[in-house]
């Protein structure tokens, strides 16, 4: 018998360039799976971080809903002592505490929504009354009833306003 035909016809020997080959295909699906981990690992790091700071952005949400209240209580100090004479002591208290506050919210990135004389603004403004006017266009806010503030970008307190209404025909 040849030996050639020993080869052919016998059992089949293992070769190493196989194992070879099927090592590296392995090495390879494993060092893909490795790039995606890291890849999706660090897409999630990204999205912490970006949830970690919007969360520090507005963490003093709490902090201007208290202190609207104040703000609120010294304007009417103000108005009630502007109508008395003897009551400029009190009256110029009462306008530096406002003046703090306002600091204050400054500080926080808060701000003081403007609106008299503005066009309403739904996303700023809460319309709790229309008046008729002739010298406003339609939809324009005439006065402010209580102060609206934001935050950043958020409003914390709509501001609400008094708005103009075509006039009665």
């Amino acid at each position: 018998m040849d030996t050639n035909d020993q080869q052919n016809n016998g059992p089949e020997l293992f070769e190493p360039g196989d194992e070879v080959d099927s090592l590296r295909a392995k090495a390879a699906e494993l060092q893909d799976r490795l790039l995606r981990t890291q890849a999706e690992l660090e897409n999630y790091r990204k999205r912490a971080n970006r949830q970690l700071d919007e969360q520090r952005q507005y963490a003093e949400i709490e902090l201007i809903r208290d202190l609207l209240p104040v703000v609120d209580n010294v304007d009417r100090a103000i108005t009630a002592a502007e109508k008395q004479a003897d009551a400029a002591l009190l009256l110029s208290a009462l306008q530096m505490m406002r003046q703090q506050l306002e600091e204050v919210f400054q500080k926080h990135h808060a701000k003081i929504i403007t609106a008299e004389g503005e066009p309403f603004d739904p996303n700023r403004h809460e319309a709790i009354m229309q008046r008729p006017s002739e010298e406003h266009p339609e939809h324009t806010v005439l006065g402010v009833a209580r102060q609206g503030m934001t935050l950043h970008d958020r409003v914390v307190r709509p501001a609400q306003v008094i708005v103009s209404a075509k006039p009665a025909k």
